[in-house]
């Protein structure tokens, strides 16, 4: 996995590490579907560990929050790195699906996170450093508007994120109409 600044710290035995994995996995589903308030018990029972693994590997719920959110963040990362090779605009696109995931996690957990922290900027700082080579090589293929700003695109993204949608298909129809909109128009 890649390492960044703010890559989580996983036991170094490969069981500690399955239980590890296990806890960020289930606590990153928790807090996405029912806030960052999930029983703490609940996620140790998701992950099939009993709640002093939990506690043992993230001793308060703010250490289970940071750390889940330093995760999505490197998974953010990691998704850059899978799609660099894919022409620009499908790398672009494949990005921002991934960014989509991220928002949701993110949207779920933000009022516990101190904004003020070096975690949260350093977090900033790596998915910037992620997509904003994306975004640059797809706007320079000619690919996305050249008015387009990186930070308006996250933006965007995030907010069409914060929508309800009927299913997964309507959030895709929508997510596509965005999109379209970065394109150039001749």
């Amino acid at each position: 996995m890649t390492e960044t600044p703010i890559t989580v710290r996983r036991p170094q035995r490969a069981d500690a590490r399955r239980n590890f994995d296990a806890l960020l996995t289930a606590a990153r589903a928790a807090f996405a579907a029912n806030g960052a308030d999930t029983s703490l018990e609940e996620i140790a029972k998701t992950a099939g560990v009993g709640v002093g693994t939990l506690y043992r590997n993230f001793p308060t719920r703010q250490d289970l929050i940071e750390a889940v959110y330093v995760e999505e963040v490197t998974q953010l990362s990691v998704a850059a790195e899978a799609v660099a090779d894919r022409p620009p605009w499908p790398a672009l696109r494949a990005w921002l699906e991934r960014f989509v995931d991220y928002v949701a996690t993110k949207r779920a957990i933000i009022d516990l996170l101190n904004r003020d922290s070096e975690m949260f900027s350093s977090c900033r700082a790596v998915m910037y450093a992620a997509g904003e080579p994306l975004f640059a090589r797809a706007q320079q293929s000619g690919e996305v508007r050249p008015d387009a700003v990186f930070d308006d695109v996250l933006r965007l993204v995030s907010g069409l994120s914060s929508a309800a949608f009927v299913d997964d298909g309507q959030r895709r129809r929508v997510l596509d109409i965005a999109l379209d909109g970065l394109r150039p128009r001749p």
